[in-house]
């Protein structure tokens, strides 16, 4: 009885999964949730929001610096003893006895202290902070591409799904027209118009149909998980586009390389940080001059502060020599700089290559669809005149099958060419944003 249950539950489980249904969806919807859920676009956001911080940290150089402190402490070291009670204003003329001074009693202090450091003139300081500026906009420019690339791959991704249902119906119609063919192969042969070697080569037609769709399918269920990824859903359910794979109307006159492009300003707002990363080593040679003051509280008992007093000052500090160390880091920046200046440069001459080669191979996208179009429309006709002259026993069933074979083939054909024209202007679109 049990062995019969679990069978019963592999089953169920089984024709559940069969049963899956699709789920209709349109771009737009895709959109939003990728928008929304995508993890490329919560990391790029996470990484501006690191680089918010480090700027932040930067505020250092401008903000004082304060703390706060409460010490307490028992002792009888003559010198401590002495000046906590001179700190507490209870020294009177009878601690100066030399048996007092020598071998105190034990005292007890309990000190409040606020202490403040105000930074003055800190040159290296200010190009730190521009340099870690610049690396906030340049993680703010990458965000800005990475969501564009998002999209694109979203749009790529869409199309793939697409392209996957214009293959199941296109391979669909063919079996259907397969079937009938081989309705009227069956008749004829069993009318002694036609050998069995010709309905045998019609099934092997079907058969391969058959097999072709179970691809198609998997093809499907592949873009369907891909989307998923990009939402971030882990249903994985099988997706259904809304609309039909159709040929998009380039908009694009004269398509141009902007140096304003969000990737490309990146890698400027990069340099920029190298560079000011470069003059902070430079400014680490001059002196700094920084303010400071504390204020203090102190008792013989905890939390109170019956004597109070202060100190204020600024110091100049000029590091003169650290060895060698500052010279070899100011000379690492400058390396890092010029370094950053040549990749921005190579990377600005390879995405004018990149363009090009997208310009051209769009054009070579709309060149093809028209050829694929002419293609199409005369194996269509082809596939009509030879279907009706079987049906008349006047066309071999080898050149039936062949014209079938040859239709299916540029309908295939033709829409995987729209997709690559549709994906060719994507292309070109994200290049020259």
């Amino acid at each position: 009885m049990k062995y019969i249950f679990l069978i019963l539950i592999l089953l169920a489980t089984s024709l559940s999964a069969e049963a899956q249904e699709t789920q209709l969806i349109t771009k737009a919807e895709v959109m939003a949730r990728v928008s929304e859920n995508n993890n490329s676009l919560k990391m790029a956001e996470q990484e501006v929001k690191a680089a918010l911080g480090d700027y932040r940290q930067t505020n250092a150089v401008l903000l004082p610096n304060v703390g706060v402190s409460h010490t307490g402490i028992a002792t009888t070291n003559p010198l401590m003893a002495f000046g906590s009670k001179l700190n507490q204003s209870i020294l009177t003329t009878g601690d100066f006895a030399p048996d007092l001074l020598n071998d105190p009693r034990q005292i007890e202090d309990y000190a409040t202290r606020i202490e403040v450091q105000q930074p003055l003139v800190n040159f290296d300081g200010i190009f730190q902070r521009k340099a870690a500026k610049a690396k906030y906009r340049a993680t703010q420019f990458q965000s800005e591409r990475t969501q564009e690339y998002i999209v694109l791959e979203l749009d790529k991704a869409y199309m793939q799904l697409q392209l996957a249902y214009k293959t199941v119906e296109v391979l669909e119609k063919a079996k259907a027209a397969a079937l009938e063919n081989k309705r009227i192969a069956d008749n004829s042969f069993k009318q002694g118009y036609l050998q069995k070697s010709d309905v045998l080569a019609v099934e092997v037609r079907v058969g391969e149909i058959e097999n072709q769709l179970q691809y198609a399918q998997s093809h499907i269920k592949n873009a369907s998980d891909y989307l998923s990824v990009l939402m971030n859903d882990t249903t994985y359910a099988i997706l259904r586009p809304a609309d039909s794979l159709s040929l998009r109307v380039s908009d694009l006159e004269r398509p141009a390389f902007s140096e304003n492009r969000a990737d490309i300003q990146a890698m400027a707002s990069a340099s920029k940080a190298y560079e000011q990363m470069h003059k902070a080593d430079k400014m680490s040679f001059l002196p700094r001059l920084n303010a400071f003051g504390t204020y203090e509280l102190h008792d013989d008992e905890i939390f109170k502060g019956a004597s109070n007093g202060y100190l204020f000052g600024a110091e100049l500090k000029w590091n003169i020599l650290e060895g060698s160390k500052r010279f070899g880091k100011a000379q690492k920046s400058k390396a890092e700089y010029e370094k950053s200046k040549l990749q921005l440069e190579q990377y600005t001459a390879e995405s004018q290559v990149e363009l090009n080669r997208a310009i051209r191979s769009l054009q070579d996208a709309k060149n093809n669809l028209e050829l694929t179009a002419l293609a199409l429309e005369q194996s269509k006709e082809s596939l009509r005149i030879r279907t009706n002259r079987f049906q008349q026993g006047l066309e071999k069933t080898t050149d039936l099958l062949l014209a079938e074979t040859q239709y299916a083939q540029k309908q295939l054909e033709y829409y995987s060419t729209i997709f690559q024209h549709n994906y060719a202007l994507a292309y070109v679109q994200f290049l020259t944003k």
